[in-house]
C-alpha cells in the first residue's frame, strides 16, 4: 500500500510539473463524461419531408423497434417467446383503445401507440369480445323481431358463436397477413416504401375492432334505420384509423396501386360490418309452420299462418 501511495504522489507531481511548464495544456478527468458530437446528416431534408418521416415511423422508431426485437431472444417454441407479446399494462390498452375510437388527423397509429410495444392482449380479447357480442346481440335482436307471435318459439342459435368466431378472427388474421405480405413485396420494388411487422400490422387491426363492440350491442335497436347510420359511423371512424396509419406507407408507390391498396383495405372493413350487420341481425323473416291443434271429436283442425 505503501508503495502504491508514493507512485500515485509520483504521477501527481509529474502532471504538476507539466501543467506547470505548459499552463494552456487541457486536462480530461476521469470522471466527467467525454461528449461525442451528433452525426449530422449528409444531405438537407427537404421541406416537409421531416413530417413525412414522423409519420412513416422511419427514424426513431424504427431504433426502436429494433432494440424492442433485441429483447425478444427467446426461442419460438418457447413461452417466454410468446410472453412477450402479451406484456402490455391496462393503461397502454386503454390508451391504444382510446386511439382507435378517437383517431387524430395526420397522426401515424403505429408511431403513436404501437410500436414501443406491440401486443396481441388487446386484439385477442377486442375479437373475442366482439364475437360473443354480435352473437348475442343478434339472438336478443331475432327474439324482439318476433316477439308477440303465437307461432313463434324462441330457440337459442349457437351456431352463431361459431360462425363470428370464424368470420372476426380470419379477418383479423388473414388480411393483415396478406397485407402484410403485399407491402413486403412492394418494398422490394419500391425503395420508399415502409414495411410495418405483421405483429404490427395485426395490432392495428385488432384495436380498430373494437368500435364494433359498442355498435353490435346497439344494433338490437329493430330499426334499419338506427342500425343503418349506426354502421356507417362505426365504419368512418374504424376506417380513418387503417386508412391513416396505411396511406403514409403506400403513398410513394405507384398512384394507382396505393389508391388501390387503400381501397381495398376500406373495402374488405365495410364488407365485414355490412356482412356482420346482414347475416346477425337484418335476417329475413322465416316461415313459421302452423300450429296443429288437436279437435275434441278426434280430427285436427289446421289454423292459418298470417
Amino acid at each position: 500500500i505503501a508503495c502504491l501511495v508514493m507512485y500515485l504522489f509520483a504521477e501527481f507531481d509529474d502532471a504538476a510539473n507539466l501543467l506547470a511548464a505548459n499552463p494552456d495544456a487541457t486536462t480530461i478527468s476521469i470522471d466527467e463524461p467525454v461528449e461525442i458530437p451528433k452525426n449530422q446528416h449528409g444531405r438537407l431534408q427537404e421541406p416537409g419531408r421531416e413530417e413525412d418521416d414522423e409519420l412513416l415511423g422511419t427514424d426513431d422508431s424504427d431504433k426502436t423497434e429494433l432494440l424492442a426485437g433485441q429483447k425478444k431472444s427467446a426461442p419460438f417454441w418457447t413461452f417466454e417467446y410468446y410472453q412477450t407479446f402479451f406484456d402490455v399494462d391496462t393503461y397502454q390498452v386503454l390508451d391504444r383503445i382510446k386511439g382507435s375510437v378517437f383517431p387524430v388527423p395526420g397522426k401515424n397509429f403505429v408511431r403513436l401507440y404501437i410500436r414501443s410495444n406491440p401486443d396481441l392482449y388487446g386484439p385477442f380479447w377486442i375479437c373475442a369480445t366482439l364475437v360473443f357480442t354480435i352473437a348475442v346481440s343478434g339472438n336478443l335482436s331475432n327474439f324482439f323481431i318476433h316477439l308477440g307471435k303465437p307461432t313463434y318459439h324462441y330457440v337459442p342459435e349457437f351456431r352463431k358463436v361459431s360462425i363470428a368466431a370464424t368470420t372476426i378472427y380470419a379477418y383479423a388474421w388473414l388480411v393483415p397477413l396478406a397485407l402484410w405480405g403485399f407491402l413486403m413485396w412492394r418494398n422490394s420494388k419500391v425503395m420508399n416504401i415502409v414495411s410495418y411487422s405483421f405483429l404490427e400490422i395485426v395490432c392495428v387491426y385488432g384495436y380498430s375492432l373494437f368500435i364494433y363492440i359498442p355498435t353490435a350491442i346497439l344494433w338490437i335497436i329493430p330499426q334499419k334505420v338506427v342500425r343503418w347510420v349506426l354502421v356507417i359511423f362505426s365504419l368512418c371512424l374504424s376506417g380513418s384509423v387503417l386508412v391513416m396509419t396505411f396511406w403514409p406507407a403506400v403513398r410513394d408507390d405507384n398512384r394507382r396501386i396505393a389508391l388501390a391498396t387503400v381501397g381495398t383495405i376500406v373495402l374488405l372493413h365495410a364488407l365485414l360490418a355490412v356482412g356482420c350487420l346482414a347475416y346477425f341481425f337484418d335476417a329475413p323473416e322465416l316461415d313459421f309452420p302452423a300450429p296443429i291443434i288437436p279437435a275434441h271429436n278426434g280430427t285436427t283442425v289446421v289454423t292459418k299462418s298470417q
